[in-house]
């Protein structure tokens, strides 16, 4: 039934209709009541359902009249008129000409805007919540779906929501009491999930709810409930997602007449429509990005809310947002140790994540928003007032609510105005919807009205003269909705007043106690044009008469009320830093002309370790290097004078800057996956690496399957993008393994299906893979049609000598396989890793051009390092090897200058070789010495300056500069500690604030970093 009330209704009689009789304006209002709520949920018979009774085909014409009404978000109307037919606006405006059969509905007071819209909703779709795979279950490596569909089930690309969807009565009145009356609704599971369809939020049935059968196609960075191995890490959700963009395009190309795929199907045919990526992060918006801007794709991406921390970034990729208003509960930092364990960034992200609308705004970032992770969605419109109060403008949050989703979703002629032609979903507020107090008090979606609240609810707060018989009080009336009345007598004592309202019939009751040690009186009355009036009973019991007029508006008491602490002005928040971490600064540093002074110089050339030198510095290039250089205009002198200056450490081997999974091992080979895909450039341990000199990593793929993913050569500018980290014009790098990982000797029976299973399957793994690879290469040089394959397009740059491989080993086994592997198909194993029985196949190694980087004194922390000798390194420095040092550890990498001292101590190495076994050597390996690891002109001014000999225990990195810019400094280190020290006390005396005004809070949570090791398998430590 149609929820109406009589009182909210008048009638316009047409004048034909019986001419010679008046009725009266109450009885039609009652008659046209009964009528209303005789009608069915549906004005228009559908003519496919057949109707069990009499038809009712009213056209349900309203007339809204005397509101103020926003046509769109940018065109308010006041004093006007919307007129609404069949579930469609067919007029709007002032001086509309009313239909004289249309139900008009007086909005008085009242403001009417478009029904907001939800672009990422599950509604009206079944939850599938399988049960998942018990822990330490046996693999599943192919789709267990029937059918011809793709081989991953995280690929749902022929799911249709609009197949499945079904209108939630329960569901729609919470989405409706939010405001909405439209939403996108997806099933969210899938790393695809197939198509979303736009639908009304309504309780009729589905085949009147549905607007737009499949309005957008939904990515996401996670493979929701499939129970399949692969893919088990961000990269491999990046992999499997570009090499589904590859198949589609071979697929409507050829494969179409060689295989019948209906995924792929689905998937070509879901390019049509709007692209919609879901990420968690502003880190993840970027990778989406990189896909985007790949395969020519406008995605709009569901952020984060932490899009503010990134800004510039974001708003140069162009990409539409929409913003979830999550805003996180300020922790309960009561016990000051536990306070002590929170993230600097978690602390600030509190503090600003409500700004990050208005920043986006202020940026100039389209964007709409989602009710996506509230709790109850009661709470949203509290959460975009708060962000108003953060500095939304309201026009740009009525934008975000109506405009921009249906601009995104391509629905402007339907729905997120009140133009002609466009969907009768809309509100009824009976004041401006941002402000605090407002309230909905009708919901009309599809033209189907939905009361919260009555539209003829009245104010009648203000000051009464109150008259019993011969007695005069002053009645006072303060609130709207639940008016609260008190009684003050004439020496401005209160008198408690039990009372209630109600507006639908128009009586009030009373009844108070006039005096101490009296009875009450009881009255009762109804509404009079100024007032009150009615009849009761005194103490006594006696009959009386009684009024109240109404004698201002405004409610006042003699007493003082309390003032509203609120204010109007924008919270002061902190700043935003860069990274958005520990030691992030407001402004990144620059690159700048710097002259060292009497330096003691290791140069890694063939002038060796130089005395009393300088050093000149800039526009990211060593200069010059000499003695008495003099200082260009504009340049900084550093003082060098006891203090030694070298180039870089270089790492070759390190796992740190990752995001979500360092290991794609779910299969033999995950060639195709990248770790340059998932560089997370705000790891504090970039930081803390820059205080030990490092300048420079081979960011590697884990060893738990022989043939890894892509590496990523990155420099450790902290605070600059993942992109900016990367090393542009570096060689490509791949990670090999052998050894126990590979064969899963330690990950328990139920998980060693996947091959291979012992050293000798490891072998047939690289021979069968680049025999593969060899005869795709032999398909592309044909110059016929084929399908490009990620993973074999990695293994031929290996067989090309476009690719190098950094190689996981220890036994001198393995290593000699390998290495007769690589001759067998023409190419050179470049690296070695770990290699700790390198000493027994040196020569071998130093015949084959493969280099060794080792560890200095790792041995005996499995069985096969048990033959492990910290001799190693220098051994294999005697066989001509070029031997590295490296960390594969976040703690280790900061002392590695001490790492290099081992080979002094451990082999006699000298001391200028040495340190070039984590400087110029591990350049050299990474095919980078022509740019770093020594100092020379010409070569990026990658230095670092130390406060003793770099090999001894007692050094300290003083400064760390990358291509010319000073990322480390120790004395501006001291200065950045106590700025977060004071900027966290800040913080947290506001967190104490709002939990003493009642602010919801929430336990620390004790959340530590997760470092990753070569053995990592989806964040779990399987060895070491």
């Amino acid at each position: 039934m149609i929820a109406i009330r009589a009182e909210d209704l008048t009638f316009n009689l047409p004048k034909t209709l019986h001419p010679n009789r008046v009725f009266k304006q109450e009885c039609m209002r009652k008659l046209l009541f009964f009528m209303l709520c005789c009608l069915s949920s549906s004005l228009l018979a559908q003519i496919t359902f057949p109707e069990n009774g009499v038809a009712d085909n009213r056209d349900g014409l309203y007339a809204f009249t005397n509101a103020t009404i926003y046509k769109s978000f940018d065109q308010k109307l006041e004093n006007s008129t919307l007129i609404i037919k069949d579930g469609k606006v067919i007029a709007v405006g002032q001086g509309v000409r009313i239909p004289p059969d249309a139900v008009v509905i007086d909005a008085t007071g009242k403001t009417i805007y478009p029904a907001f819209i939800d672009l990422y909703a599950q509604y009206g779709l079944p939850a599938e919540n399988p049960e998942p795979r018990e822990r330490g279950g046996r693999p599943q490596f192919l789709t267990d779906k029937k059918g011809a569909f793709a081989w991953n089930e995280a690929l749902k690309t022929e799911f249709d929501a609009v197949d499945n969807f079904e209108p939630n009565s329960k569901e729609a009145k919470e989405w409706r009491e939010a405001g909405f009356g439209t939403v996108l609704s997806q099933k969210m599971d899938g790393i695809s999930r197939g198509s979303a369809t736009l639908v009304a939020v309504g309780d009729e049935r589905a085949h009147e709810m549905i607007l737009k059968e499949k309005a957008g196609h939904f990515l996401t960075f996670s493979k929701g409930t499939s129970t399949q191995n692969y893919p088990s890490s961000l990269m491999g959700y990046i992999a499997l997602i570009r090499q589904t963009y590859l198949d589609g395009k071979w697929y409507a190309e050829i494969g179409k007449k060689e295989e019948i795929n209906l995924s792929l199907e689905a998937w070509n045919q879901l390019q049509s429509l709007p692209q919609f990526f879901a990420v968690s992060n502003r880190l993840d918006l970027l990778r989406a990005n990189e896909i985007a801007k790949e395969f020519g794709v406008k995605y709009i991406i569901k952020g984060g809310g932490d899009e503010y921390q990134r800004i510039e970034e974001i708003k140069a990729t162009g990409a539409p947002l929409i913003l979830p208003l999550e805003f996180p509960d300020a922790y309960d930092v009561e016990n000051p140790f536990d306070a002590e364990i929170i993230n600097y960034n978690d602390l600030k992200h509190w503090e600003m994540a409500p700004a990050n609308p208005a920043m986006l705004e202020a940026a100039g970032i389209e964007f709409a928003l989602t009710s996506d992770g509230l709790k109850k969605k009661s709470s949203f419109l509290d959460q975009v007032r708060k962000a108003i109060e953060y500095g939304l403008s309201e026009k740009t949050a009525l934008k975000a609510l109506t405009h921009n989703p249906a601009t995104f979703c391509k629905a402007t002629d339907m729905v997120g105005s009140l133009n002609n032609g466009t969907t009768a979903s809309f509100l009824i507020t009976d004041q401006n919807i941002f402000d605090k107090k407002a309230k909905i008090l009708e919901v009309w979606v599809h033209g189907k009205r939905h009361a919260m609240k009555s539209l003829k609810e009245e104010d009648i707060s203000g000051n009464y003269n109150l008259k019993i018989e011969q007695q005069a009080y002053n009645l006072v009336v303060t609130g709207k909705e639940s008016p609260e009345l008190k009684i003050v007598n004439a020496d401005s004592s209160e008198i408690k007043v039990k009372g209630s309202v109600q507006y639908g019939v128009k009586t009030i009751s009373l009844s108070f106690n006039p005096e101490k040690e009296s009875g009450k009186y009881r009255l009762q009355g109804v509404f009079t044009d100024n007032g009150f009036s009615g009849k009761g009973q005194d103490a006594n019991g006696n009959w009386v008469s009684w009024t109240a007029e109404k004698t201002s508006n405004t409610p006042t008491l003699n007493k003082e009320e309390k003032k509203d602490s609120s204010s109007n002005e924008k919270p002061e928040i902190g700043k935003v830093i860069y990274p958005f971490v520990a030691f992030g600064r407001e402004k990144l540093p620059e690159a700048t002309t710097v002259l060292f002074k009497n330096a003691t110089v290791w140069t890694n050339e063939k002038d060796g370790i130089l005395e009393n030198a300088d050093v000149l510095v800039s526009n990211g290039k060593i200069q010059k290097v000499g003695k008495g250089l003099d200082a260009p205009a504009g340049a900084t002198t550093v003082d060098a004078s006891g203090k030694h200056l070298t180039s870089g450490i270089i790492d070759e081997h390190t796992h740190i800057g990752v995001s979500r999974g360092v290991n794609e091992g779910t299969q033999a080979s995950s060639a195709e996956v990248r770790i340059g895909d998932v560089v997370n450039p705000e790891d504090i341990n970039i930081y803390r690496q820059l205080s030990g000199g490092v300048t420079a990593a081979q960011q590697l793929h884990g060893s738990a399957n022989p043939i890894g993913g892509q590496s990523s050569l990155i420099k450790f500018r902290w605070g600059k993008t993942a992109e900016e980290l990367k090393i542009k014009g570096a060689d490509g790098y791949i990670k090999f393994a052998l050894g126990e990982n590979v064969k899963q000797s330690n990950w328990g029976d139920n998980q060693t299906i996947r091959f291979p299973q012992t050293r000798m399957g490891v072998e047939q793994v690289f021979v069968d893979h680049f025999t593969r690879a060899k005869e795709y290469g032999a398909q592309k040089a044909s110059g016929k049609p084929y399908r490009k394959d990620l993973e074999l397009e990695a293994l031929l740059e290996i067989i090309n000598k476009e690719r190098f491989i950094t190689c996981h080993s220890y036994r001198q086994s393995e290593i000699n396989m390998l290495m007769k592997v690589a001759e067998q198909f023409g190419f050179t194993v470049n690296t070695f890793t770990h290699i700790l029985e390198g000493y027994k196949v040196a020569d071998k190694m130093a015949e084959h051009g493969a280099g060794g980087s080792t560890f200095a004194d790792w041995w005996a922390y499995k069985f096969e390092v048990w033959e492990a000798i910290p001799y190693n390194g220098a051994l294999m420095h005697e066989q001509g090897v070029v031997v590295a040092y490296n960390s594969d550890d976040a703690e280790m990498a900061r002392r590695l200058n001490q790492e290099a001292a081992k080979a002094v101590k451990y082999g006699n190495v000298s001391e200028e070789d040495a340190w070039k076994f984590v400087t110029l050597n591990p350049a050299k390996l990474l095919h980078l010495d022509d740019r770093m690891g020594s100092i020379k002109a010409g070569k990026d001014a990658d230095l670092v300056l130390w406060s003793d000999n770099p090999l001894s225990i007692e050094a300290k990195g003083l400064q760390t500069y990358v291509d010319g810019v000073k990322y480390f400094d120790r004395e501006e280190d001291k200065e950045l500690r106590q700025a977060m020290a004071s900027e966290k006390n800040r913080i947290i005396q506001k967190m104490l604030d709002t939990k003493k005004k009642g602010g919801k809070t929430r336990p620390v949570d004790g959340k530590r970093q997760e470092l990753y090791h070569c053995d990592s398998i989806e964040g779990e430590e399987h060895q070491h």
